[in-house]
Order: C-alpha cells, then sequence, then structure tokens
C-alpha cells in the first residue's frame, strides 16, 4: 500500500457506487504514486489530493458519464503579489477562474491521457 493513501479514501472509494469509480480510483492512485509527497483526505464529498495540506486536486463526482477533476489552489483565493498564471501544455484544463481549473475525461480518454495528466498534476501542485 502506498504510504500516502488515506485509509479513509479508500472505505469511500470502496462504498462509492458510481459509473466512473474505476476510472477514479485509478487516476487517484496514478498520482498517489506519482507523487509520494502528497495526500489524500475526502473534501467535499469526493477524494482530495493535498500538497502540504492545502487542497489542490478535487474529484467532482456529480458528472456519471465522464471523470472530472478540479485544480484549484486551495478553499479561499490566495493574494498573490504577481498574478497568478499557469501553462496547461496539454490543453486538458477548461479554466474556471484565473486560479480554478477543470479537467474532463471521458472514459475512452483516461488510458490516453493519463500521463498528460500526471504530469498537468505534477505541475499544478508545485505552483
Amino acid at each position: 500500500m502506498l504510504p500516502n493513501r488515506s485509509p479513509e479514501v479508500d472505505a469511500f472509494m470502496d462504498a462509492l457506487e458510481h459509473p466512473m469509480a474505476a476510472h477514479v480510483q485509478r487516476i487517484r492512485l496514478a498520482i498517489l504514486e506519482r507523487e509520494p509527497r502528497l495526500t489524500e483526505r475526502i473534501k467535499w464529498k469526493a477524494p482530495s489530493i493535498a500538497a502540504d495540506d492545502v487542497d489542490r486536486v478535487t474529484f467532482h463526482l456529480r458528472p456519471t458519464d465522464r471523470v472530472s477533476l478540479i485544480l484549484h489552489r486551495g478553499v479561499r483565493t490566495v493574494d498573490d503579489a504577481v498574478p497568478f498564471a499557469f501553462v496547461d501544455d496539454a490543453g486538458l484544463v477548461s479554466w474556471i477562474t484565473s486560479e480554478r481549473g477543470q479537467v474532463t475525461l471521458a472514459p475512452a480518454e483516461v488510458d490516453d491521457r493519463l500521463d498528460d495528466l500526471l504530469r498537468l498534476v505534477h505541475a499544478w501542485v508545485r505552483v
């Protein structure tokens, strides 16, 4: 078992009845494996990945026909000295605000875009 894997999230995922549960689980475990410094918990009734105890990537479970993740910088807007900017080289993010974006993958895209998503998360949790 991965050391950054949460028993709380494991129990949540075991009980989750959702058409995309297997894809959510695959992405969740791939992120935790690739990013051992990240932790996880349940936030907003879904798995959430945190860096330095600040939630940064939260699964959005309302869509049942696709996998959706919200990229954010915590629950509050961050007051930066310089305007925040992030470049999504893979073109995966639909920006909701300047510091909050959504990644949506159809089930057939998960395998093909997983490496792009992992690179995106790697960069995102470091800004």
